[in-house]
């Protein structure tokens, strides 16, 4: 059905609704339960009362036809013509997740996770569903609507968590809130089927979901769905036999309100103590002592909703014994299995494989399991279960234990899922249940007519996991007809690139791969440990996120997720929802780190950019200024109380903070405090000037120019710009954050790009990597000697990280590096690292068989997450660098583009690129490619070649082409011209992608991976073809585009100075540069890998940009640089 807005909050007739034994399984610990130590007996209280409720209802009601057309609603007892339906509008929400129907058909094309997650206590948003015509075709018909509902983020099982404290939430009785508007052509409404009023007839039973989980599955009894197929029919209506619980679950009885026991006030005064934004006293607890949290108000769906948006064939499928099978879907996602044939009956092994043990079944019960998970354990050949356990609730496996057994379910608490315990981690798993056959089933009053099957099986309803692989167990012959079902939020996806360089588009891939699992209703982190909103991530890799879709909304959204969370005293908290995590890391009273509690105000100037949304400037301009007048008054104090020194004397290594997560040096995180105290108060400033508020521009920008001098009287000495202690200098960010973001005086700059160049990698002692190199043939470590990947660390061999030809940086350094490189002149060296081999590469993660991008740059088997988008801001950099295509950074709106291509010195590295960036105007798309190479790529590091660039600027855009330079300064001529005439563009794109997708199936992209041999005990790489980084042209250059009729030429000369740019109108360009020389690349001399670039630090001439006489101030219109 079609999506529509419905009334607001005060409009609401309907009220929330629950089952009775929902209602009454509560007690007054239950929220605090877990809220401190030696709670013991409340937890174990708590953990009794949720498996009373652990079974998940369905609502329904049945709309009769006097209701519908009775006299006083407007139509008549004749249905005559001029009281017939002229609209009928079925609005619904649900805690935790829902789905509506009309009639047996589903009305929500939403998935699992609908609503999206939000302070429930405060805002929660609800769907409507036009179901004019079901209503009107019908005549004098019946009608049923049914609602089903999953546990989602409000009544989860209760555990204690290893550092996601999902009790930091509100929570509840599992209830949903409906009502029906009927709008009849006589211009009359009435509103029908409201929840909470008893004349509508709502009924609730028990259905067929044992347990539904987002972080471990679900439990989903076949027998009780078939008794319940046809249960939102009217041919599966029937009468209530009690208005309350017969004590058989499944029993139709009459629902009852759900009513708080707690103020939002009482509520959000706890939390605030808690996390000490505000200061105990007498008359409050810290500690809640309440039943069911208060729900906020009802407001229409913000963002699209969570839906399937590809259906995934299996690559592979293959048996591990037992009855266990392997289904290999080819690359990482979030979603589920999807059963189209049901499954097999199953049987039982003598043994049950690790992670497939159910303990908890009636003996007269038989099951079939689906494990998931994003890699495997090649020790062992199965799913790597660890680096995907709920909550981090793991002991690290049986090859890689990093815990002692138990931990988990130690952790977790008495209602840690004891059939999850054998395997050592909360795994992400589903649950197929069916009696035996002549078994009484469970016992609970499942009506016996329908015993249901195995063949009946499908797919989870209310939980998403996220994998590539998936175990099937047991059965004698693997299911047929199985597909994965990846679903996201169904936002618009705009943006593209493609290059030459297999290992580039790989790293593209896995970036796009790991976007699309971390975005079902809030930008997570990782799609299984954690689920959650973190600042600082989405921070580091919105620009990424904000290349390849439409985030308007989204962000929209993500910034009112913070203004809910922000406490009184006007400090933000790290996460969207405080869940004391890392509260350490910032500066006290309440405040998360202060680069992850940034996110909100930086993110509301990037949405201004991007979408040009003045609206939620105005709306959020006021909690923003609470952040920044919290800063104003307790940064400094916070430092200081962090040990940082004024002088920083004393600072040598990594302090308070997180930094730049993740980077293989020591994080400077007095830096990155400092910078995005700056930030804040330069967002501050650009987002005053759009609405014009004088005074605040002129404090924001006296404070931004406050700090940034802070940080360049300590950090600007000798040519450098490091912090004043020399022990500290390997710190990360080093110069490039500064340089980028234009804190570094322009005079300054090309001497510290220049110190910059210093800087050297250094072996790596991860324990993933020292195994592996143990565990490799004599031959192919002299190999890896030979190629500089493995160095001496000491007297043993150990691989290395790179400064320069791989990523030393973490999740912010990792795009300033890149940016800053290849913006000043170096984008060669940008290139060498987005291009490098080995641990800290692209290369490295599609060699271990990824294909999402990994938590860290280094292998990690029992901790860090392999589908974890936060080091993706390189996929930006691919845009805006590598193919040349990035929004202005003083548009707004996404009005006008910067087309600005990068060249690599030889074009053995990368011959063509092309990057589509999708924007509010439309489509921006740019493509080169060098014409005349030579036919031996042996000459390719000297040949003179020509440059051909095509632009397309869309019928409502702007845009700035900046004419390419050479790296020594010396202009080159160019000429340009424009087609009279333009082809049907979206043709051209479709015949382009046809063709794209062809070579993809001919899997001609990364061609080989690691594998283990567990035979021999030793890794052997494995030449496989695979579609991931398969190089495809653009459209742009597309043969049907040959016969394009364009205007005369116009020639450009060259010129000495950089960055000589020319305005484009809407229109197709076609540009020529003639002569350009390519070059060898600089390699480096001894373990050149892991070296410094004495060519460059020992060079006078330092490029073509020390020449510019920019003065490299920030402008407060440029959202691209405030950070």
């Amino acid at each position: 059905s079609k999506f529509a807005i419905g009334p607001s909050h005060s409009e609401w007739e309907g009220k929330w609704i629950s089952h009775p034994t929902d209602l009454e399984s509560w007690s007054d610990t239950d929220a605090g339960a877990f809220w401190g130590n030696n709670r013991q007996g409340h937890q174990d209280v708590a953990c009794r009362n949720w498996e009373k409720r652990r079974q998940l209802p369905v609502f329904r009601a049945r709309l009769s036809s006097e209701a519908l057309f009775d006299a006083d609603g407007g139509g008549t007892s004749d249905n005559t013509a001029d009281n017939e339906i002229q609209s009928a509008l079925l609005v619904v929400s649900g805690l935790g997740s829902f789905r509506a129907s009309m009639d047996g058909v589903p009305l929500s094309s939403s998935g699992p996770l609908d609503p999206p997650l939000t302070d429930f206590a405060q805002r929660v948003s609800y769907r409507g569903y036009d179901v004019t015509e079901m209503l009107a075709r019908s005549g004098r018909e019946e009608h049923v609507v049914g609602i089903s509902m999953g546990s989602g983020w409000w009544d989860h099982r209760p555990l204690g968590g290893s550092f996601i404290r999902l009790f930091y939430f509100p929570h509840g009785a599992v209830t949903c809130v409906a009502q029906l508007y009927v709008t009849y052509k006589s211009g009359k409404t009435k509103v029908l089927l409201s929840t909470g009023d008893e004349s509508a007839g709502w009924q609730v039973a028990k259905g067929h979901l044992r347990e539904s989980s987002l972080f471990s599955g679900e439990y989903i009894d076949l027998q009780a769905m078939a008794a319940f197929d046809g249960w939102d029919t009217n041919s599966g209506w029937a009468d209530n036999t009690s208005p309350k619980s017969s004590g058989k679950k499944h029993d139709w009885v009459q629902p009852q309100v759900y009513e708080s026991d707690v103020t939002l006030e009482s509520w959000r005064m706890t939390l605030e103590m808690k996390s000490h934004a505000r200061n105990t006293n007498a008359k409050h607890k810290i500690t809640p002592s309440h039943k069911l949290s208060p729900i906020g108000k009802l407001i229409p769906h913000e963002i699209p909703p969570v839906m399937p948006v590809e259906r995934i064939s299996p690559d592979e499928v293959y048996p591990l014994g037992n009855g266990r099978w392997m289904f290999d879907f080819g690359k990482g996602f979030s979603g589920m299995v999807r059963f189209d044939d049901g499954l097999p009956s199953p049987i039982v092994p003598e043994k049950y494989p690790r992670g497939h043990t159910v303990s908890t079944l009636n003996p007269g019960e038989e099951f079939i399991t689906v494990v998931y998970g994003d890699s495997l354990e090649l020790t062992r050949g199965d799913i790597n279960i660890a680096v995907v356990a709920g909550m981090g609730l793991h002991d690290g496996g049986p090859t890689h234990r990093s815990k002692k057994a138990g931990d988990a379910e130690g952790k977790g608490g008495p209602c840690y899922p004891k059939d999850h315990i054998e395997a050592g981690s909360l795994l992400q798993r589903d649950v197929y249940i069916l009696p035996k056959s002549g078994s009484n089933g469970d016992g609970q009053g499942t009506p016996e007519a329908k015993e249901g099957s195995f063949a009946d099986a499908r797919q989870s309803h209310f939980t998403t996991h996220a994998f590539r692989f998936a175990e099937v167990c047991c059965t004698a012959e693997p299911p047929s007809g199985v597909h994965g079902l990846a679903y996201r939020t169904a936002f618009k996806e705009w943006g593209d690139f493609g290059s030459s360089n297999v290992r580039i588009n790989g790293g593209y891939e896995l970036v796009k791969n790991a976007m699309n699992s971390n975005l079902l209703g809030l930008q997570s982190d990782c799609p299984h440990r954690e689920k959650i909103q973190y600042g600082g991530d989405i921070l580091a890799d919105s620009p990424a996120t904000l290349h390849l879709y439409d985030m308007s909304a989204f962000y929209r959204k993500v910034v009112w997720d913070w203004g809910d969370q922000q406490w009184d005293n006007g400090a933000y908290a790290g996460t969207s929802h405080w869940l004391a995590l890392n509260d350490y890391a910032g500066i006290g009273t309440g405040s998360g780190e202060t680069v992850w509690a940034s996110a909100p105000v930086v993110m509301t100037a990037r949405h201004m950019q991007h979408y040009g949304d003045l609206r939620l400037l105005e709306e959020s301009f006021e909690n923003h200024m609470k952040w920044y007048k919290f800063l104003l008054s307790h940064f400094d104090k916070g430092m200081k109380a962090k040990d940082y020194a004024d002088d920083l004397k004393g600072y040598m290594k990594e302090g308070s903070g997180l930094g730049d997560w993740l980077t293989f040096r020591g994080r400077d995180t007095w830096l990155t405090h400092q910078s995005f105290y700056m930030a804040t108060a330069r967002s501050i400033a650009y987002i005053a000037t759009k609405l014009g508020k004088e005074d605040e521009i002129s404090q924001a920008l006296e404070l931004a120019t406050s700090v940034k001098n802070r940080i360049v009287n300590l950090y600007l000495h000798h040519g450098t710009f490091l912090p004043p202690e020399d022990a500290a200098a390997q710190l990360s960010p080093g110069p490039e954050m500064s340089l980028y973001s234009r804190v570094v005086p322009g005079q300054e700059r090309c001497t510290v790009l220049q110190g910059y160049f210093r800087r050297k990698g250094h072996t790596w002692p991860g324990s993933d990597e020292n195994r592996f190199v143990q565990e490799v043939s004599k031959a192919t470590l002299n190999e890896m000697i030979e190629s500089g990947e493995v160095t001496k660390r000491g007297d043993k061999w150990s691989m290395g990280w790179s400064q320069w030809h791989g990523f030393s940086e973490g999740i912010f350094a990792v795009r300033y590096a890149l940016k800053t490189l290849s913006d000043n002149g170096f984008h060669n060296l940008a290139l060498s690292k987005a291009n490098g081999f080995g641990v800290g590469t692209f290369e490295y993660m599609l060699s271990h068989n990824a294909t999402t991008h990994w938590e860290s740059w280094w292998r990690s088997e029992d901790l860090y997450s392999h589908n974890h988008p936060m080091l993706g801001a390189s996929a930006e950099w691919m845009v805006s660098a590598v193919a040349g295509v990035a929004l202005h950074p003083t548009t707004t709106g996404g009005k006008e583009v910067l087309f600005w291509p990068r060249f690599p010195n030889s074009a053995s590295t990368i011959n063509y690129a092309w990057a589509t960036q999708g924007t509010r105007r439309g489509d921006f798309s740019i493509a080169w490619r060098f014409e005349g190479l030579p036919e031996e790529g042996k000459d390719y590091d000297s040949a003179v070649v020509k440059i051909h660039i095509r632009l397309f600027v869309p019928p409502d855009g702007l845009a700035v082409f900046r004419f390419p330079e050479y790296s020594n300064g010396k202009g080159v001529d160019s000429t340009i011209k424009y087609a009279t005439r333009l082809e049907d563009i979206e043709k051209v794109r479709r015949l382009s992608s046809e063709e794209c997708q062809r070579r993809r199936t001919a899997k001609e992209g990364f061609d080989y991976n690691w594998e283990y041999d567990r035979k021999e005990n030793t890794w052997i790489k494995v030449y496989r073809k695979k579609a991931i980084g398969t190089p495809c042209e653009s459209f742009l250059f597309h043969f049907s585009l040959d016969e394009t009729a364009w205007s005369s030429t116009e020639t450009l000369a060259g010129s000495s100075d950089n960055g000589s740019e020319i305005e484009l109108s809407p229109g197709l360009y076609d540009v020529m540069v003639d002569e350009w020389q390519l070059k060898p690349e600089v390699k480096g001399t001894k373990d050149w890998r892991i070296a410094s670039i004495k060519e460059f630090y020992g060079s006078e001439d330092i490029g073509p940009y020390c020449s510019d006489t920019d003065t490299f101030e920030w402008n407060v219109e440029d959202a691209s640089h405030l950070i």
